[in-house]
């Protein structure tokens, strides 16, 4: 459960920078062109990005291109053809309304059953939990384009994946998409007996969610989280943004980073394991280090006193 104590990481240890690398996400290749949509493109790029310096990889299964699937089975395949090369924690990401996989079903298991399954066979470290619902607006929506979509996480859905989450022993893996979401994940993860979250702050140059990547969102962000999570592990992300000039102040304030082609400007040339290599080279510029996984792993598994 959460606790009350320390920051998670001190500026003094701030060296062990964790990376994730968040490979493609829901987007078609008309927007972000570069993206791995096969089983062997999104393994091989798993294992690069590895080899680049992420202790973290995320991934949207795609089986031949054309729309994600949460098939168990494929998500099973990309997560051990990545494992057999590189040991690394690779997790998934659930079904949501309007990204070319139907509605959202209304009951929770079916929606986290892929999870449920995953866990069963000892596949995953970390369960997508977004403890709120947001808007995708576009920032530059005008009067005739189409309405946004609607990220819809019902509380019933949250308080099963987090009760998923605390049965199989896995670490909350958070998109804070708006302030209002740390508060109700902290509260939610304290209600079910979770372990602690990784809280991933989301930033936006394309959608008008949350916080632009500027610095006072930053202070803003981690001074809510202080308060309503103190020693919880959080990192920097977005979607449709680069976060690469918050990296500086993200490390000064004892925080970690994720880069990807779900994370990019659409349109980037881009490739993930680039990316992750620019994140490595801000990092040591800073006098940092990218976390090994087992310095990431071993940060987990240490408690947060309160």
């Amino acid at each position: 459960m959460l606790g009350r104590g320390p920051c998670w990481q001190t500026i003094g240890a701030m060296h062990k920078t964790w990376i994730e690398a968040a490979l493609n996400g829901p987007w078609s290749r008309g927007r972000q062109p570069g993206i791995p949509d096969t089983v062997e493109t999104i393994v091989a790029e798993g294992i690069a990005c590895a080899a680049a310096g992420a202790c973290i990889i995320h991934v949207h299964a795609y089986d031949g291109g054309g729309p994600q699937t949460f098939d168990w089975q494929v998500y099973a395949r990309i997560i051990e053809g990545i494992r057999t090369k590189v040991d690394v924690p690779v997790y998934p990401s659930i079904p949501s309304a309007g990204i070319g996989v139907g509605p959202l079903p209304e009951d929770a298991a079916t929606r986290f059953a892929h999870l449920e399954a995953l866990a069963k066979r000892g596949l995953l470290e970390f369960a997508v939990v977004d403890p709120g619902s947001v808007n995708f607006t576009e920032l530059s929506a005008g009067p005739h384009t189409v309405p946004a979509r609607t990220y819809l996480n019902p509380e019933s859905h949250v308080r099963h994946a987090l009760a998923l989450a605390a049965r199989f022993g896995l670490h909350p893996a958070y998109a804070i998409y708006e302030p209002g979401f740390t508060r109700a994940g902290a509260a939610l993860a304290r209600a079910m007996g979770a372990k602690t979250p990784i809280y991933r702050l989301m930033f936006s140059d394309t959608f008008a969610f949350g916080f632009p990547p500027k610095p006072y969102a930053l202070v803003a962000h981690q001074a809510l989280l202080q308060d309503e999570a103190p020693g919880a592990p959080w990192m920097i992300a977005g979607l449709g943004v680069d976060i690469l000039p918050l990296i500086s102040e993200t490390l000064r304030r004892g925080g970690h980073i994720r880069v990807g082609l779900e994370d990019a400007p659409f349109g980037t040339t881009k490739s993930n394991r680039a990316l992750v290599e620019a994140a490595v080279q801000l990092i040591r510029a800073q006098g940092a280090e990218p976390a090994t996984v087992a310095e990431m792993r071993a940060a987990l598994a240490t408690p947060v006193h309160s």
